[in-house]
């Protein structure tokens, strides 16, 4: 019987490019004839045509299923839903934009098989066709959350990447409702390949991923897989307390033996604005941490399926918390 290799991607409004990824798609699993193939698509709330489009394929090709979101849930959503309901031996997550390329797995696959590797993960070595300003953001992102967290997140990787059943498995556990899958991907461990492309222009549509998108995300990851903000908060917390006793000392000396009634109305002012605008800075940073917390426990779905092509007698896993 052959091995079974689960293609999850992760849909919004797609409409323009789905026609020329399942036909990119199509073409390279018939080169990997000793393997069957399931293509999952997760349509996350999109408002084209995406869903329609979904169901002609599937009524064309039986190794299409699809599941449909009751509203956008997010990319990480849709990623953990096709964890969840993939069934292959083998399960790897793409972008439906073709800027992870298809013709790369045979040999994602081959690696996999012959060199004893949990998982293969791809990154970019180059960033053509990016904005400058958004390339140099993001390659300080990926310095600075490996400096202060234990995952282990290669820059320019993506989100494309071929792995064994044990793996997946090991990240359906990982059942939090804030997800940062690179995160994930690093801190759960298992023995990865990086395999490098070019990068590749979207094939068809627009990007979803906006600057302000991508920064919020970035914080999401900073915030998931680190405690290095509070610790800074604290510090800041006790070098104020220290300059303050310091000042007070100083002004208590000057004015006893000196008879100076330390003048300065304008500093002090800014100085007190100065030391309030740090003071709400930490406070934003306790914030951010108490709100993923109060996410977590209200212990919400990560996601809903409002429709799909799966069979009835299989049960779903979206409330899997």
């Amino acid at each position: 019987m052959k091995e079974l290799i689960t293609l999850i991607v992760p849909c919004y409004n797609e409409q323009e490019v789905l026609p020329l990824f399942y036909e990119e798609v199509s073409r390279v699993t018939a080169l990997m004839p000793d393997y069957g193939f399931e293509f999952l698509f997760v349509d996350d709330g999109s408002k084209d045509s995406t869903l329609k489009i979904l169901k002609q394929l599937s009524q064309n090709d039986e190794r299409v299923r699809y599941l449909s979101f009751s509203r956008n849930f997010g990319k990480e959503a849709a990623m953990y839903a096709g964890f969840c309901e993939a069934e292959g031996d083998y399960v790897a997550v793409m972008d439906a934009d073709l800027q992870d390329p298809p013709s790369l797995l045979p040999e994602m696959m081959s690696i996999i098989k012959n060199q004893g590797y949990d998982s293969v993960a791809t990154r970019r070595v180059t960033r053509a066709g990016e904005p400058k300003i958004r390339s140099m953001f993001a390659r300080m992102f990926y310095k600075l959350i490996n400096k202060i967290s234990d995952a282990d997140i290669v820059d320019g990787a993506r989100d494309f990447r071929l792995m064994k059943r044990d793996m997946v498995d090991a990240i359906v556990r990982m059942c939090e409702y804030n997800r940062f899958s690179k995160g994930i991907f690093g801190w759960i461990g298992f023995k990865t390949y990086w395999l490098p492309f070019e990068n590749v222009e979207r094939a068809a549509g627009e990007t979803k991923w906006s600057f302000w998108k991508l920064f919020k995300y970035s914080l999401e990851g900073i915030i998931s897989f680190s405690q290095t903000p509070l610790n800074i908060a604290s510090w800041i917390g006790i070098f104020f307390t220290i300059m303050s006793f310091v000042g007070v000392v100083v002004v208590f000396v000057r004015r006893l033996f000196f008879d100076d009634p330390v003048q300065g109305w304008a500093s002090t002012v800014c100085f007190i604005c100065f030391i309030g605008g740090i003071q709400l800075f930490c406070t934003g940073i306790m914030g951010q941490y108490l709100a993923k917390t109060y996410m977590e426990v209200k212990n919400r779905p990560i996601y809903i399926i409002r429709e799909t092509n799966k069979k009835k007698e299989e049960k779903p896993h979206e409330t899997d918390k």
